[in-house]
């Protein structure tokens, strides 16, 4: 028998498969289906009853999978769904498709809406402004969305603006990055300084929210110092903005090290920078190299801070009022002989690098830097006055809290004298205040919630020196509970007189924010990691604590213990030797009797002075050479320079997340914010450079509305800052596209 040939799928060469016994044809005329080469369905153009009745007919007769189907017409598989429900449910007719939403006429018109952002200017909240107009609590929120008629601005005020902006047109889908072929081949040459950002239309570009960092990251004067400190990095593709925006911008999409990069899509962050790809590995630590052979990253820190507390806080906020210092041990887990410090978070001493840092009044990290192996936190706190005198900028008395590592009467005096009030916890014990003392204390923060304790307040005298020296101090006291059901008193302990009781241990319980940090960072940020493979020799001149002085005085100890002890007993052997036994009232002791028993004492007191002689010898510091030679230090000047950029990701990320609070109404702000920031950060969306001297920036719905919602009023107040992206004259505008609004098949 000879078997029948397969009937065709379709009679057109240009035909889309449905499974392998269905395509489809559409063109500008309308649409046909054939089934076995059989033309089944037809449409004319617009008719989309029509052609969604074809498309639930194939998937009920199984002329293809649901999926099969679903591609071939170009929905997903649940509209597909829908629309077989709608057509088992209400006939052809179920198919048209109706108005979504209410019926009738919107009640937000442009009067009523004009009138809810006069309300809201006035300070009223989203419910009052809703009883006021007439209107929901959500239809003010949607209304507060909804960006406000701009009125036309004449051509002499915006040069360069076009009156009219360009349709908006369907964007191409990732399309090839603009071709930078010959540029690479001049930078090779060392033709090329840098390579400057130029963008290309483009949809559903991954990683597209890093855009909303630019703003904040302006703020945090990072690019800007950098070009001050640095100047430039040698001739090549990747100049010194490249390099370092990519940096914040791997940091804040979770990849902070530089091996992290590959774990990010080259092409999807080069579409971000304006390149054809981001820089790799090797690259970025060439780079980084050549800015560290320099040695200025100190420089660069320095003038980071002061841009910080002098000209990037908020209206209002004297972020240097307060500042903490507190020092940190990154631990070192490689092959080098490095120095062993005690880490309190490991609760014992590790080979360790130490460094001190300095954070604003919001806990935000503001300095580092490098301390040498083994310096207290008395002497970096003297160290770093003439630093934060010339970060402060004038002479103003700044309130500089740290902990009991840090305590020295001779600091505070010094501190005092320098304009720098002290705030710290009191150390060791002191005599309790009296219960009659202690009243309530209040404190409202920025934000206005207001705390409030019980506390004393009174002033003490801590000693200052060993020959009966004391320095005069305000003390703020609390009872506080202990494990079991007791209490005790904690002490604060400062040199300023004017500030209120209230806000002194506001001040001092803030200092936590620092340590939070330092966790948030070590996870997020990479605060431990050794971004510097290198090292160097420590200086074997440099002098360092002996340790044999250290075990010659426990030797001296233990001598004098065993002196005393061996004392204690002659004095009782003695005084048996002179009793008389009953009956008896005289008794002889002769030189060999007393000799006998003060025999041990004499080879305690010895073994004494000999220690004693022993441990004057010994000299109290010694030259590193001769206790651990061949003692190296981690290189230090890369590890400063991958701090300020993780220090200026920190801060962009934590400028965003107050704006979250401040200037949108998401519910949940207080506890979400950062993760909110982070989840849009790496969200996708379209770049579109089609605006003459404009970069727009159209985000993609988050999954929830509410979050849509806060992220679009973000983008309207990003937007407002008119922010140029770097190297570029072109404005930054950001959109959100509106879920319940976008086209759908």
């Amino acid at each position: 028998m000879t078997a029948q040939l397969p009937l065709p799928a379709s009679m057109d060469a240009g035909a889309v498969p449905i499974g392998a016994a269905a395509s489809l044809v559409e063109d500008e005329d309308g649409g046909r289906v054939f089934v076995h080469g059989e033309l089944s369905y037809v449409w004319d153009a617009g008719d989309a009853v029509s052609r969604r009745f074809a498309a639930a007919k194939l998937a009920d007769i199984k002329a293809g999978s649901v999926a099969e189907v679903a591609a071939g017409f170009g929905v997903d598989p649940g509209t597909l769904w829908r629309w077989r429900q709608d057509l088992s449910a209400g006939g052809v007719l179920g198919l048209a498709a109706e108005k979504s939403g209410p019926k009738g006429p919107s009640r937000l018109t442009e009067a009523v809406m004009s009138r809810i952002r006069s309300l809201r200017a006035t300070g009223l909240s989203l419910r009052a402004v809703g009883t006021a107009v007439g209107v929901s609590e959500f239809s003010v929120r949607r209304a507060l969305a909804m960006k406000a008629p701009v009125p036309q601005e004449p051509a002499a005020e915006r040069p360069g603006r076009p009156e009219a902006e360009p349709l908006q047109e369907e964007l191409p889908v990732l399309p090839a990055p603009v071709d930078r072929s010959g540029e690479r081949a001049d930078a090779r040459a060392g033709l090329v300084e840098c390579a400057s950002p130029v963008f290309a239309p483009a949809g559903r570009v991954p990683l597209a929210g890093l855009f909303l960092a630019l703003p904040a990251l302006e703020n945090t004067g990072l690019l800007a110092c950098a070009k001050e400190t640095f100047g430039a990095l040698p001739n090549g593709f990747y100049g010194l903005e490249t390099i370092l925006t990519g940096a914040v911008f791997q940091a804040l999409a979770g990849e902070p090290r530089a091996e992290g990069i590959t774990r990010i899509d080259p092409a999807a962050l080069g579409r971000v920078l304006g390149l054809d790809r981001a820089p790799e590995v090797k690259t970025l630590r060439r780079k980084t190299a050549a800015l560290a052979t320099r040695g200025k990253a100190g420089d660069l820190l320095t003038a980071m801070a002061s841009k910080h507390l002098n000209g990037s806080h908020e209206e209002g906020g004297d972020l240097a009022a307060v500042l903490y210092v507190d020092g940190h041990v990154r631990a070192y887990q490689g092959t080098r002989k490095i120095g062993k410090v005690h880490s309190t978070r490991l609760k014992f001493p590790v080979p360790a690098t130490e460094e001190t840092w300095v954070a604003d009044a919001h806990g935000a990290p503001v300095l580092v830097v490098m301390t040498e192996p083994g310096a207290a936190l008395t002497g970096e706190l003297r160290r770093l006055l003439p630093a934060l005198r010339l970060i402060v900028g004038d002479d103003r008395r700044v309130l500089v809290g740290f902990d009991r590592g840090g305590w020295s009467p001779a600091l505070f005096q010094h501190m005092s004298s320098a304009g720098f009030d002290v705030l710290t916890w009191r150390k060791g014990t002191t005599e309790d205040i009296g219960a009659s003392l202690f009243t309530e204390v209040t404190h409202t923060d920025g934000n206005g919630q207001t705390r409030s304790w019980t506390a004393a307040d009174t002033q003490v005298e801590v000693p200052a020196g060993s020959t009966g020296e004391v320095y005069p101090m305000r003390q703020l006291s609390r009872q506080v509970n202990t494990p079991g059901g007791g209490s005790r008193q904690i002490h604060i302990l400062t040199t300023n007189t004017e500030m209120p009781a209230g806000e002194i241990i506001y001040r001092m319980g803030a200092r936590w924010r620092q340590e939070n940090y330092f966790r948030y960072a070590r996870i997020r940020f990479a605060l431990d990691s050794h971004d510097a493979y290198t090292s160097t020799d420590d200086d074997p001149e440099r002098s360092v604590p002996n340790p044999a002085k250290r075990k010659a005085y426990q030797q001296v100890l233990a001598a004098k213990t065993r002196y005393e002890k061996t004392l204690a007993d002659t004095d009782a052997a003695m005084l048996a030797a002179r009793t008389p036994p009953p009956g008896t009232s005289t008794v002889l002791i002769t030189n060999t009797i007393h000799n006998k028993i003060t025999a041990d004492l004499l080879t305690a007191e010895t073994a004494l002075e000999a220690t004693q002689a022993a441990h004057r010898e010994i000299p109290a510091r010694v030259p590193l050479g001769e206790i651990a030679p061949g003692q190296q230090v981690l290189e230090t000047e890369t590890k400063l320079l991958t701090h300020a950029i993780r220090m200026a990701a920190f801060n962009t990320a934590s400028t965003l997340a107050r704006e979250i609070r401040t200037n949108t109404g998401y519910a949940r702000g207080d506890d979400e914010a950062h993760a909110l920031i982070r989840q849009a950060l790496t969200r996708s969306g379209d770049i579109d450079p089609r605006l003459d001297g404009y970069l727009t920036i159209r985000l993609d719905p988050l999954p929830t509305r509410r979050a849509t919602t806060a992220i679009g009023e973000l983008c309207d107040h990003l937007t407002a800052t008119e922010t140029r992206y770097p190297g570029t004259d072109r404005i930054l505008r950001f959109e959100i596209k509106n879920k319940e609004t976008s086209p759908s098949n």
